[in-house]
C-alpha cells in the first residue's frame, strides 16, 4: 500500500484511529450530573462515568482525556469529532442510534419522580395512577434526556420544563416553580441529601426502561458510526469489566448498589 492510499485509509477510519495511534482516548462527558459525572473548576472529572472511562482506558492500554460538554451537545460534538466516545450516563435509544452508534449496555438504574411531601402525588404506588396524577402538572427534566421524551409521550398534557443541568432543575424544584422532577434515582438522591431537599420525597414508583422504549436499553458508550473497530474493542472491554466485577464495584461506591448490566 503506497503512502497516499494509506493516508486515505486512516482518514476514512476516523479520529479514533488517530487517537489510538497516539495512545489516547478522548471522552465526552457532561460533568454536572452527580454522581454520574462531576467536573471541578479545573476540569477534573470524577464520578461513575469517570471510573468507567478510566477502567476502559486501562483495558485498552490508552490514556484517558475527558472533555466536558453540556449533555444536549454531546452527540453533535461526537459527530463533529471533538472527542472519540461519550461516557455520560447516556441511555441507548432508537432515536440516538439514528445519529451515533453505541456499545453494549453496561449499566441500568430505575427512573423516579421527586415531589414535595405535601404533593397529592406523594402517596401514589402505581404507575398508571402516577401518570394520571401528572396530568397538567409542571414537570422538570433535563434537556435532551430520555426523561424528557418519556414525559412528552406518556404525559403530553403536562407542562414540561427543560433544564441544561440537573442543578438548575433542582433549584426550580426547591423554589416551587416545578411540581415534580423526573430523572434517574441516583441523581435525585443527591438533592434529597441537601438541606433544601428535606421537604421532598420520591414517589414510590420505579419506572424501569422496559416500561417504555423512550427510556432506552440501558446505559452505553456513545461511539461514532464509522468507528467500528473501536466499538468492537470497547464492547469486549466492557463485557470483561462487568464480568470481573469492576463496574459493579464502582457503582457500589457511587450509588450504594450494583447497577452493572451483564452482556447477553
Amino acid at each position: 500500500m503506497n503512502l497516499k492510499v494509506l493516508s486515505l485509509a486512516l482518514l476514512l477510519a476516523g479520529v479514533s484511529t488517530v487517537h489510538a495511534a497516539e495512545g489516547e482516548l478522548s471522552i465526552g462527558t457532561e460533568g454536572a450530573y452527580p454522581p454520574w459525572s462531576m467536573a471541578d473548576a479545573a476540569g477534573n472529572v470524577t464520578g461513575f462515568d469517570a471510573d468507567v472511562g478510566s477502567l476502559l482506558c486501562t483495558k485498552l492500554a490508552v490514556k484517558c482525556r475527558f472533555v466536558v460538554q453540556a449533555f444536549d451537545g454531546l452527540i453533535p460534538a461526537l459527530k463533529a469529532k471533538r472527542f472519540d466516545i461519550i461516557i455520560s450516563g447516556m441511555s441507548i435509544t432508537q432515536d440516538r442510534k439514528k445519529e451515533i452508534d453505541f456499545s453494549v449496555g453496561y449499566a441500568e438504574l430505575a427512573n423516579m419522580f421527586l415531589v414535595p411531601k405535601t404533593s397529592d402525588l406523594a402517596g401514589i404506588k402505581d404507575i398508571d395512577a402516577l401518570l394520571k396524577g401528572l396530568d397538567g402538572k409542571t414537570i422538570g427534566v433535563q434537556t435532551g434526556t430520555t426523561h424528557a421524551h418519556f414525559i412528552e409521550k406518556r404525559v403530553p398534557s403536562a407542562n414540561l420544563k427543560t433544564y441544561d443541568t440537573l442543578d438548575n432543575m433542582q433549584i426550580d424544584l426547591a423554589s416551587g416553580r416545578v411540581e415534580a422532577a423526573f430523572a434517574d434515582a441516583s441523581a435525585l438522591q443527591d438533592f434529597l441529601a441537601k438541606p433544601e431537599g428535606k421537604d421532598f420525597q420520591f414517589v414510590d414508583v420505579k419506572v424501569q426502561s422496559k416500561f417504555d422504549s423512550t427510556l432506552g436499553e440501558g446505559i452505553g458508550v456513545g461511539i461514532a458510526k464509522e468507528s467500528t473497530e473501536l466499538k468492537a474493542k470497547i464492547n469486549t472491554a466492557l463485557c470483561e469489566l462487568v464480568a470481573d466485577g469492576s463496574i459493579g464495584k464502582s457503582s457500589q461506591k457511587w450509588f450504594k448498589m450494583d447497577i452493572s448490566r451483564p452482556c447477553n
